[in-house]
């Protein structure tokens, strides 16, 4: 048999989890059965769901403030009842919505500086749901545009500028409890699943199931399903037996799955988070100490696995960075952040490699925080992709700030030859000698300002 290795620039990408002092420490984290993520992060705020006594409340950190977290920090805490999920909005970082067992939805205003006191006053709350409201998601592109399921198996669309319900999808069309709830990459579409088995593809703005899968997957355990940039779906769920399985499905034949794979026998809900940039899934199971990860291709066997991140700690919930809030010039291609018992610990991935110039191929133009619509604009009957950016602006130079040092072997008297390095050019030597010597005239300077002011306290 040929021997044959599928071509892939993500085939090594690795895992690595951030040091200690790099983590979020002594969080009181929820302890909610409800199989939400528990966190939602964007290139600004950290936000945690966490116990509160007499109510709800989660936790709005600024990315730089690691560490251990007092006790005593302020909370958005305006909900009587557990919050169970949490999304901030993809059009602006300092607002975020949230879900909880008292029925409501409400959505906050962030200072941009983050909390310095408790946050009690929601800027708006929304109020239609009779049950516990467990899914809160923002439109992919329509700015102001929220989508919120309870277990009324009613899911609500709201626009968020007038407080008022646009289109309500009702229990006729979910009979039984929703599990998850998924936008398409344009906003026209859903893709829901359910306690019923069945995994439906929604028109909301017609009110109408336009296809559907009645038997996604056969275990009593939840399904989750969500849209791939081409319109295909993921299904994660559970066999007969209680195996955890991954499914691919076109839309265009419901009937049988593109492929569906095997995982393992562990009995914690599989939650998907999908890269379209680069056509990886990520599979984070409640309840589980690792992060496995997948490419998704257009021909057969169509799902690839590549490799995993794997821990001691088992995770609770799982955070997932857009990608505008990556380090570029370190090749990190996804950023999670793992909720751990009593901590967040942020895991990131990278590809391998090692260059002075913008990795094109690994950051095409990616969706950025401007909104493509006005939310009438959706409502009326419009659709439009994402707004795209590029990720280039944002990419520094990691190798221009490291010193490498040749060091002599000890153990040999031979001389020793760096293959590795190259002689400069001389034009690349004028202009390192050029650097050198701005960088001696700004500490000069700063010497000499320093000095100033110790002769002026002296003479005070």
């Amino acid at each position: 048999m040929s021997r044959f290795v599928r071509s892939s620039k993500y085939r090594h990408v690795y895992g690595t989890a951030t040091k200690g002092d790099q983590c979020y420490d002594d969080i009181r984290v929820s302890q909610i059965t409800w199989d939400s993520t528990l966190c939602s992060v964007n290139p600004k705020f950290l936000a945690i769901v966490i116990d509160a006594t007499g109510g709800g409340a989660f936790l709005v950190l600024p990315l730089g403030k690691t560490g251990r977290i007092d006790k005593g920090y302020p909370t958005v805490c305006g909900h009587t009842a557990p919050v169970l999920d949490i999304d901030w909005c993809p059009h602006n970082d300092t607002v975020i919505a949230s879900g909880s067992e008292d029925c409501s939805v409400k959505v906050w205003q962030i200072p941009e500086e983050g909390l310095v006191k408790p946050l009690l006053d929601a800027v708006v709350t929304l109020e239609r749901h009779r049950r516990r409201v467990g899914i809160i998601t923002w439109h992919p592109t329509a700015h102001n545009i929220l989508l919120s399921a309870g277990c009324d198996n009613v899911i609500y669309i709201w626009n968020v500028a007038t407080g008022e319900a646009v289109f309500e999808l009702n229990h006729d069309m979910h009979p039984d409890l929703i599990y998850g709830v998924s936008w398409n990459s344009n906003g026209s579409l859903i893709c829901t699943s359910s306690r019923d088995k069945h995994v439906r593809i929604i028109d909301p703005r017609k009110n109408q199931v336009l296809k559907s899968i009645q038997r996604a997957h056969e275990g009593a355990r939840p399904i989750r399903a969500i849209f791939l940039s081409d319109g295909k779906i993921i299904t994660t769920g559970f066999s007969r037996l209680s195996e955890r399985q991954l499914g691919l499905w076109d839309p265009e034949n419901f009937t049988e799955p593109l492929t569906l794979q095997e995982m393992d026998t562990s009995s914690g809900v599989l939650l998907p988070f999908y890269d379209p940039d680069s056509s990886i899934i990520y599979l984070c199971g409640k309840g589980d100490s690792s992060i496995k990860y997948f490419e998704i291709t257009d021909e057969a066997p169509y799902v690839h696995s590549l490799s995993s991140f794997c821990s001691k700690d088992s995770q609770r919930g799982m955070g997932y960075m857009a990608k505008r809030g990556l380090d570029v010039g370190k090749c990190e291609i996804a950023r999670f952040y793992r909720v751990l018992d009593k901590k967040c610990e942020p895991v990131v991935m990278t590809v391998p490699r090692k260059s002075d110039i913008f990795q094109e191929d690994l950051y095409p133009d990616t969706a950025g925080p401007e909104p493509a619509l006005e939310p009438e604009q959706w409502i009326g009957g419009r659709d439009a992709d994402p707004i795209l950016m590029s990720l280039k602006g944002s990419y520094t130079s990691v190798r221009s700030h490291e010193l490498h040092v040749a060091k002599p072997n000890i153990l040999s008297n031979k001389p020793v030859h760096n293959a590795g390095s190259a002689t400069l050019s001389g034009g690349k030597l004028e202009a390192a000698l050029q650097e050198m010597k701005a960088r001696i005239d700004s500490h000069e300077d700063r010497i000499v300002e320093l000095e100033r002011q110790v002769e002026e306290l002296q003479a005070h």
